[in-house]
């Protein structure tokens, strides 16, 4: 069994990840913005999973709930799933709040990031990025910044298998009823790479995965020169540099 955190969780490709892993056995850490949205996750909490609540769109928030976890069991897994479509909460909660958890928390043994097909219109500039949320961020800036972020991870931290998931186009509140994919698969393969035991799902890092198919992403994933521009970044934004 693994202790593992689900972000984003009421809902969902979260929400379903949480309820396979919990069906599975795993310890199960679920996540909520707010009390009120937290309540949608009794049925979960009934069955033994543990719920935190933070706004990831404050900082402080972020830090406050990473220091609860480190107070607690360790944790084998985060699938940092939590995102937002559009507005000024884009560039805190699909970047900022990931780069903050990775960060902090005690390193846990795997890492999976939640990226999108949206991220290949990204642009790999850092060039007038508003990561405060003053202002409307991009998308697909945000997905490909993510998806940077976990291979930069893979880079630094070997022992830790870090993985980025472009789930597909599913129909969950954000992609809309009409979505074409396959919402049980888009699910899967974060919940294999954070709690699968065979040989794939434990030794590979730095992949973008596809239903559990491994793709080539946006070919500024892997420059490691950007990679370490988006880190200093957010290092000198949030004051938290991550080792």
């Amino acid at each position: 069994m693994s202790r593992i955190l689900v972000t984003g969780s009421t809902d969902g490709l979260g929400r379903a990840a949480a309820e396979a892993l919990l069906s599975e056995g795993h310890d199960v850490v679920v996540h909520a913005r707010s009390r009120e949205r937290g309540a949608v996750l009794d049925p979960l909490v009934g069955r033994g999973a543990h719920l935190i609540v933070a706004d990831f769109t404050q900082r402080d928030a972020v830090r406050r709930v990473a220091a609860e976890l480190n107070d607690a069991e360790p944790l084998d897994a985060v699938v940092h799933n939590a995102g937002v479509w559009s507005g000024p909460a884009v560039m805190p909660v699909n970047v900022v709040a990931p780069y903050l958890l990775t960060a902090l928390l005690r390193a846990p043994r795997r890492l999976v990031y939640l990226s999108s097909s949206s991220h290949f219109s990204g642009r790999p500039s850092l060039e007038g990025v508003d990561w405060t949320g003053a202002s409307a961020g991009s998308y697909a800036d945000s997905k490909l910044f993510v998806t940077v972020l976990a291979a930069a991870v893979a880079r630094l931290r070997p022992a830790v298998p870090s993985n980025a998931v472009d789930p597909g186009w599913v129909p969950t509140r954000m992609g809309g009823p009409g979505a074409p994919d396959d919402l049980e698969l888009g699910h899967r393969t974060q919940q294999w790479l954070a709690a699968g035991e065979d040989p794939e799902a434990l030794r590979t890092s730095g992949g973008y995965w596809y239903h559990r198919r491994l793709v080539r992403p946006h070919p500024a994933v892997h420059d490691e020169t950007f990679q370490d521009r988006l880190l200093r970044t957010l290092a000198d934004e949030t004051g938290t540099v991550l080792t």
